[in-house]
Parts: structure tokens; C-alpha cells; sequence
């Protein structure tokens, strides 16, 4: 009889250990596929912006210091290392795209063209997108770091070596955070 109840304890902790196990699984391949998201819509941002500055380029010629500043921001979010790089680059790449979007406001010919207002709404819509995936991304990291750190979670992270993600966030006082300032 004895032998039957420490079966059935190393059994219900076997069971035990198994579900951390596979709840760890579930939540890195949940962020992997929330950090797939933001791929695809960064992906598209990055398709768009090339016909956003040639629309510009047509327009405001003298401008080319802000349109080189996209340019630049853009070549370094594609090639971003970490996450926290990753994240350093595409908030400035966001902070770029809104002072083309303030050139809009001076010139009118170019608020008024239509390919550069559709232009505009893909990449607003694209950054609304961007947003969403971001936000779902850092909430599967949110919980995948709470199960790695709390008890007795932690326990099956040290022994399968599962670790924290870092999350994909704006730093503190980013130019993208920042309002955009129209100048004439």
C-alpha cells in the first residue's frame, strides 16, 4: 500500500513537471510567433517607405536632409542586432516617418497628391499595426517571464534552462513618443 502512494506522488510530480514543461513550450513558441507578427509589418513598412520618398522627392527637392534621415533610419532597422537594438532602431525609424509626414503639412501639393495620401494611410495603418504586434508581443513576454521567475515555475525554467525575453519597447522620452512639430 505504501509503495502504491509514493508511486502515485512521483507520478502526480512527474505529471506536474511535465505541464510547467509543456506550458514553458506554449509560451516561447506563442512569442515566436508574436515576434513573426511584428516581422510581417515591419516587413511592409519597409516595402513602403522607397514609394513614400520618391512621391517627396518630387515635391520637395530641398528637403533631401530630412528625406536621407528616412533613408538612413530605415537601412538601420533592417539591419537592427538585439532586441533592444531592434527596438532603438525602429522607434527612430518612427520618428523619421513622422517628420515626412510634417512635410506634408507645408506643402500642399503634396498633402493633395493622391499616391502620397495613400502612401500615408498604408504606413499610419502600418504603424497601427506595428503597435497591435507589439503590444502582443510583450504580453506573451510578459507572461513567459512571469512563469520563468515565479514559484515553482522557476524551478522547471532553471532545470530546462528556459530563460527571459526581452521585450519590444519604446525607451523612455523616444522621438517617436514625441508629437511632431510643423514648421513653415
Amino acid at each position: 500500500m505504501f509503495s502504491f502512494i509514493i508511486f502515485g506522488v512521483l507520478f502526480l510530480a512527474l505529471f506536474f513537471v511535465v505541464g510547467i514543461y509543456n506550458n514553458f513550450v506554449k509560451l516561447i513558441a506563442r512569442s515566436e510567433e508574436a515576434w513573426a507578427d511584428i516581422e510581417v509589418q515591419l516587413k511592409r513598412r519597409y516595402d513602403l517607405i522607397p514609394n513614400l520618398i520618391e512621391t517627396v522627392k518630387g515635391y520637395a527637392a530641398h528637403e533631401q536632409g530630412t528625406l536621407d534621415k528616412v533613408i538612413q533610419a530605415r537601412t538601420a532597422a533592417m539591419n537592427g542586432g538585439t532586441m533592444a537594438e531592434r527596438a532603438q532602431e525602429e522607434n527612430m525609424l518612427s520618428g523619421a516617418l513622422k517628420s515626412i509626414f510634417a512635410l506634408s503639412e507645408a506643402y500642399p501639393d503634396l498633402k493633395a497628391n493622391q499616391n502620397f495620401a495613400k502612401l500615408q494611410d498604408e504606413l499610419t495603418d502600418t504603424e497601427n499595426k506595428v503597435q497591435a504586434a507589439r503590444r502582443f508581443y510583450n504580453g506573451n513576454v510578459r507572461d513567459l517571464n512571469i512563469s520563468v521567475a515565479t514559484f515553482p515555475s522557476n524551478l522547471i525554467a532553471n532545470m530546462f534552462h528556459f530563460m527571459k525575453k526581452e521585450y519590444f519597447d519604446l525607451p523612455d522620452n523616444d522621438a517617436a513618443q514625441a508629437p511632431v512639430a510643423v514648421k513653415f
